[in-house]
């Protein structure tokens, strides 16, 4: 169950993987993951993790509610 926190780049995408999303794939400036009409772009790797603001729009853009996020 991850937390509503900072998280790595790889377990975010491993989780969107668990959620249905394909890829990651390469994008103009950002790789992208899609879930059938839905394209959804994550950041390029850096050093540190991903904060609570930039998780919580890309759940937004994903559809996906904080508590179904705490849930898994």
């Amino acid at each position: 169950m991850p937390a509503f926190g900072p998280i790595k780049r790889r377990e975010l995408i491993n989780i969107l993987k668990r959620l249905g999303f394909q890829g990651p794939n390469p994008g103009g400036k950002h790789q992208y993951l899609v879930r059938g009409e839905l394209k959804l772009y994550i950041p390029n790797p850096h050093d540190g993790e991903i904060g609570r603001d930039l998780l919580a729009r890309i759940l937004r853009q994903a559809g996906i509610d904080r508590n179904d996020w705490e849930s898994l």
